[in-house]
């Protein structure tokens, strides 16, 4: 399903002219258009303009870039942090900078094409573990024991919201002296007792050899990536990354919102559980009607199929009743398919109740009885 939006994103969307129900998207916390983000950006461009027309090496960085970075690391309780055009980057970036540290890389096999792009060219022993199967990971770690291996995984999901078990997998980086890569995206700003994503939500603050990378676009409501380390690791990203040294800084109203989202995050953390509470309400409630799901408490709710065309066919269902739920077409190794719902903390009872209606009426309609 491919949509056109003719509004903000909220809890509700326009699109073609009708409002909708909008259960997609990864806007957890309800910041991309939270009234003080807004004011920001709109500030920023009366004070900057749009663009600094330069990169960060040159005549890109800005006030406000420094101010972001200190935000930022204040937030992941680190030395200091880089901010770059896009969380999908980070991967790579993070990936080129350590690389005469590693020589093979051991990656999750539903691992996010930002993580399989991001790998240098030059590293060609790439081993895929089974999906979170720590016990896999561990063969080809022994079966590798003799190369210096780099662990790559996502802390939730992109696509399940599942929690990956970081903890045993940092473990095991630890017995292999491998180092280990998060692609936090969809775990900052949600999981963690201050949000600081999956080591955090693991009690892993504070350990060597473990890096994450992040995003602004989810969680945090506005866009952008970044990276949060000690000194040495952002000291070298600044000097070594091709990627940061020639792209064009982040544009004002983008980096001044960040700082507002940033602020945000750090003091309400009542955000957080009002998320897992409506999340765990929709995911009881399409447990009880008999779907297939998971159980893991982040926002991200998997609706599961075995056939493309049932997924595609209850998304489009909840379209026709005025609710927004994609079918998932995805260039990541899955066997399943997938309705894809997101909840945010600004969604309404009333919302709920109606989502989880017209799911038991669709199951009703399709000759399946609910459990």
């Amino acid at each position: 399903m491919k949509i056109q939006i003719e509004s903000e994103i909220g809890n509700h969307i326009r699109l073609s002219g009708k409002e909708y129900s909008f259960f997609a998207g990864n806007n957890y916390l309800g910041l991309a258009n939270h009234p003080e983000v807004k004011i920001a950006a709109k500030n920023a461009i009366d004070t900057y303009g749009l663009n600094f027309a330069a990169s960060r090496h040159t005549t890109g960085t800005s006030d406000i870039h420094l101010e972001l970075e200190k935000e930022l690391s204040l937030f992941k309780n680190e030395d200091d942090a880089i901010v770059f055009a896009s969380g999908y980057m980070g991967n790579g970036i993070l990936l080129q900078v350590l690389k005469d540290q590693y020589t093979t890389v051991f990656a999750d096999e539903i691992s996010h094409p930002s993580i399989l792009e991001g790998i240098p060219h030059d590293i060609k022993k790439i081993h895929f573990f089974r999906h979170s199967d720590i016990q896999h990971l561990e063969d080809l770690l022994i079966l590798h024991r003799n190369h210096a291996a780099l662990i790559i995984s996502e802390g939730v999901f992109a696509l399940t919201g599942e929690i990956s078990p970081i903890d045993e997998i940092y473990a095991l980086s630890k017995t292999y002296n491998a180092l280990l890569i998060v692609d936090d995206a969809h775990a900052t700003g949600v999981i963690g007792e201050s949000g600081r994503g999956t080591p955090e939500y693991f009690k892993l603050q504070d350990t060597s050899g473990m890096f994450q990378t992040e995003t602004m676009s989810k969680a945090l409501g506005v866009y952008g990536g970044f990276i949060s380390s000690n000194q040495e690791i952002i000291n070298l990203i600044r000097e070594r990354s091709s990627t940061c040294l020639g792209s064009t800084s982040l544009p004002p109203p983008i980096v001044s919102a960040a700082c507002a989202s940033v602020r945000i995050v750090r003091q309400q953390p009542e955000l957080r559980p009002v998320l897992y509470k409506k999340a765990k309400e929709i995911r009881r409630g399409i447990m009880e009607l008999g779907y297939q799901t998971n159980q893991a408490p982040t926002p991200i709710i998997p609706v599961f199929f075995e056939s493309s065309s049932q997924a595609r066919n209850l998304s489009l269902y909840l379209e026709q009743n005025g609710i927004i739920a994609p079918s998932i077409s995805y260039p990541v190794k899955m066997d399943k398919f997938i309705v894809r719902i997101t909840v945010s903390v600004n969604h309404t009872p009333d919302q709920i109740a109606e989502l989880l209606e017209t799911l038991k009426k669709w199951k009703s309609q399709n000759g399946t009885k609910p459990n």
